[in-house]
């Protein structure tokens, strides 16, 4: 937890000659001291710290500068931790982390790294759970709610979600049983009208009802699942929301309280522009520019891919992309979307429906591809299961953001390859190149047996200018690259390029012509040239970007298992790493060319 001081080092948001009202929250119970006006002052001033953050390391801009109000509000009536406030996706709790004891991680460039971009117990005894993915929150808050009145305590629970996150299929799944609780339950609505995207299905046409006759309509989805209602016009005024969340505190029955908010509120680009300012990288305040600087010669495999996809689709009216929820992410901007038209859709929160929505478009002879980021696949497991690879539909998954990385724990991209590769069915492919991959995805695409997920690259393009085969319904089937001796290195799709180079350095250092093979299948090996190798070899190393428990290079060191032939897999450990630098992930893992060339030399002595 951050030490705060009554003087933070804030002079880089302070107003020149002026103490802060920020100055005096040092603790949530600061708060409630604080008459209206300084309040109000004070959602300016959190709204300050968090673009002075937010613009120096990126984050989540729109949905956080929208809440700030009702945060206020929310610590000023309620007395947490021992209220209990849960935020589903914590893509809305930076105005929450100030307030409580973390104002310094957004006020003083040195502690930004102290703090994470969602809720963190670790950090704070007022963060309940560490959260990451949405549409969580009904189902966690009510399982509080229930020990608390098996213990018979009292406090209030509050569930804060975002009208995208109501997409969900376990927020359903959540305030269904929420409503046979009979005991104090508090669900927020913070309704921006947005998603990450706009907002598509059945439910958002009953929100803007809801909207448009100021909570009065008859048709309510909150009632009729078994909720009291309350409807705040206003939820960026901060006295509105006080005199509601007084009303239902401590209310004994479970109730919703919808509040209509401006995402983005604050910042004018980011209200005008919702869609590109849900998350930014750091930028310019004054002039929304980015401060990062691509290369303009380098293209994307989200861009290639998108390209591609378009042409298809308008040659193909079988062919339907799909997303849930992050089409940007994946490339699919709004101008690519309206381009694609009816055979485009964004399915919102609902992972699990798009994969056996897939699989259902399949079966009916369409064209299905679904994009989407490799933390996210891990919801779909049963759907991958049971509706796709049971089935042998031939969708194709494309699987974004991969690999080990620097980044939050709540959206680590490491464990794809044993939670797919170990199902049945499924051929899951690593391309290394654009050559290979645009090869990959027109095979997966045309043919109708398999159900085929792709490993998208992480990098910026490569191009290998090989030779590739047109087909790969031969499963499993390995390629030589560099035929060798001794040393026989497999690297997997995105360490394919980290394998040449420690194939480079054992010629350079130990005068080992290794030989380097592309896997290019992750569900299977290749037992006919694995045995082949054998014969040359005393040493087979596995490169893979991805845990190792379970994954790739133990599917290789169990073959060998029964034999002298030693095997060494690199990849990553099983845990959670929360915003570790990824160059000290490869240090701790060995996944450098110098690192492995030592162990394979360890390895050859022994």
């Amino acid at each position: 937890m951050i030490k705060q001081t009554a003087e933070s080092s804030i002079k880089l948001i302070k107003e020149k000659g002026k103490r802060m009202i920020l100055d005096k929250i040092n603790e949530v119970k600061d708060i409630k001291t604080l008459s209206l006006p300084e309040m109000e002052k004070l959602a300016e001033e959190i709204r300050k710290a968090i673009l002075n953050r937010v613009s120096k390391i990126g984050g989540h801009v729109g949905p956080n500068l929208g809440i700030v109000e009702a945060t206020i509000a929310m610590h000023y009536v309620f007395n947490s931790p021992i209220d209990k406030i849960v935020f589903d996706v914590s893509h809305q709790c930076y105005a929450h982390k100030i307030l409580t004891g973390r104002k310094n991680g957004f006020l003083n460039e040195e502690d930004f790294h102290k703090v994470s971009g969602y809720t963190n117990p670790d950090e704070s005894e007022h963060d309940i759970f560490t959260v990451g993915h949405t549409s969580t929150f009904v189902s966690l808050a009510c399982g509080l709610a229930k020990a608390r009145d098996l213990k018979n305590e009292t406090g209030n629970i509050i569930a804060v979600i975002g009208d995208g996150s109501l997409s969900g299929g376990e927020a359903f799944e959540g305030l269904d049983n929420v409503a046979e609780l009979n005991s104090n339950f508090i669900v927020i609505v913070n309704d921006n009208d947005m998603s990450i995207a706009p907002n598509y299905g059945g439910i958002y046409k009953n929100l803007k009802l809801l909207r448009d006759t100021e909570g009065k309509a008859e048709c309510n989805l909150f009632k009729a699942l078994g909720f009291d209602y309350c409807y705040v016009k206003n939820g960026n005024t901060i006295q509105e929301l006080i005199q509601d969340f007084k009303k239902v505190k401590d209310s004994n029955h479970p109730i919703v309280v919808h509040i209509r908010t401006l995402k983005g509120k604050g910042l004018d680009y980011a209200e005008t522009n919702k869609e590109a300012w849900h998350f930014s990288t750091p930028f310019e305040i004054k002039s929304g520019n980015k401060k990062i600087i691509s290369n303009v010669n380098s293209q994307t495999y989200q861009e290639i891919t998108t390209k591609y996809l378009v042409e298809k689709a308008k040659k193909d009216k079988k062919v339907m992309i799909i997303t849930p929820a992050i089409p940007r992410i994946c490339g699919f901007t709004p101008e690519i979307r309206k381009e694609l038209g009816t055979q485009f859709m964004d399915v919102g929160i609902a992972e699990e429906h798009a994969i056996a929505y897939a699989s259902g478009l399949a079966k009916n002879g369409a064209k299905p591809v679904i994009a989407m980021s490799s933390s996210f696949i891990q919801r779909t497991y049963d759907q991958l299961s049971q509706d796709l690879a049971m089935n042998n539909s031939s969708a194709v998954i494309l699987v974004y953001r991969n690999g080990i990385s620097g980044t939050d724990q709540t959206h680590l991209g490491g464990f794809d390859i044993p939670l797919i590769s170990n199902i049945p069915n499924i051929v899951y492919l690593a391309p290394t190149c654009e050559e290979e991959y645009m090869s990959m995805l027109e095979w997966g695409m045309e043919q109708n047996e398999k159900s085929v997920v792709i490993r998208v690259p992480n990098a910026m393009v490569i191009k290998r200018k090989i030779e590739v085969q047109k087909d790969y319904s031969n499963i499993n089937e390995y390629k030589i690259e560099e035929e060798g001796e001794k040393v026989a290195i497999i690297a997997l799709g995105n360490f394919y390029s980290l394998g040449s180079k420690v194939k480079q350095k054992l010629k350079e250092n130990l005068n080992i012509k290794a030989t380097l093979i592309n896997p290019r299948y992750i569900t299977g090996i290749d037992t006919k040239m694995l045995e082949s190798l054998k014969k040359e070899h005393e040493l087979v190393i596995t490169l893979e970007d991805g845990v190792l428990d379970g994954g790739f290079g133990e599917k290789i060191a169990r073959f060998y298992s029964s034999s002298n032939m030693k095997v060494l897999n690199f990849g990553a450990k099983k845990e959670f790493t929360d915003r570790i630098p990824l160059q000290e992930l490869y240090q701790r893992y060995h996944l450098t060319e110098d690192l492995i060339v030592s162990d394979i030399i360890n390895m050859i002595k022994e």
